[in-house]
């Protein structure tokens, strides 16, 4: 990238994240997301899955610079050499998960999650959850607080609080992992290829209720869920040299 290159800045509401876009676009100018070359992201985690949430029918690579808290997909902020980073950093492109979900009113819900699709209880009562992959029910009653299926680049975030695996970005599986599981007592979750279709129907809805999120927008209360990745839909995300997801991936389960 040359210093030509138009840069679209988008920021989370917080005031760090403000003020950095503000002190940003007085530098390098500041266009739309529609006519931008690459798009910065300023914030922590959660704005960097809304800009590429919003940002998808663009195609246009993103790269985000922390202005929150954890930023496992963020770079290091620093104003200085901006132009310098973005010529250098390394792309990675990463494929989300589809969510069909029917809801207790019969109505469909379909959205795309780039970190996980998670299902969680809605009452005081543990969930009661059938699973089956590929047509054929694995498992006849999973009795858990919740579960989630995950993708390698989301295997950090809320699979790993739930004592999910850390899954390597160039393997070709999910990770399906259960939250606080009551029954069975010692089922550890699964690892799945990424091709599978992975269906969720809850047991007892209006005594058990069941809500189910991807990437944490809520489609409300359901009754079966299905999941599978979509290679049709790519999120192109920019990290400096020797800093990319990969790396990321192995130096979490080092800390």
């Amino acid at each position: 990238m040359n210093d030509k290159v138009r840069i679209a800045f988008l920021a989370s509401e917080t005031e760090i994240a403000q003020e950095a876009r503000r002190h940003l676009a007085a530098l390098h100018g500041d266009v739309p997301p529609g006519e931008a070359d690459v798009i910065v992201a300023l914030g922590g985690d959660g704005f960097m899955l809304h800009t590429l949430h919003a940002t998808q029918h663009l195609d246009v690579p993103v790269y985000g610079m922390n202005c929150g808290t954890v930023g496992f997909l963020m770079n290091e902020y620093q104003e200085a050499g901006l132009l310098e980073r973005l010529s250098a950093a390394e792309e990675e492109v990463i494929h989300p998960l589809r969510m069909r979900a029917i809801g207790t009113d019969g109505k469909l819900h379909e959205a795309l999650a780039i970190n996980e699709v998670s299902l969680l209880r809605a009452g005081p009562q543990a969930a009661k959850l059938r699973i089956s992959i590929d047509g054929k029910v694995r498992l006849d009653e999973l009795v858990c607080d919740g579960a989630l299926l995950s993708t390698p680049a989301g295997s950090t975030a809320y699979n790993y609080s739930a004592h999910g695996p850390i899954i390597p970005i160039g393997a070709d599986v999910l990770t399906l992992t259960a939250i606080a599981p009551f029954r069975p007592r010692r089922w550890r979750g699964a690892l799945l290829p990424s091709g599978a279709k992975v269906r969720f129907d809850v047991l007892q809805p209006e005594k058990r209720p069941v809500m189910a999120d991807a990437d944490s927008r809520t489609a409300g209360r359901v009754v079966t869920v299905e999941i599978t990745s979509d290679p049709g839909v790519s999120h192109r995300i920019l990290f400096d040299p020797g800093h990319g997801l990969e790396e990321r991936l192995i130096r979490e389960q080092f800390v």
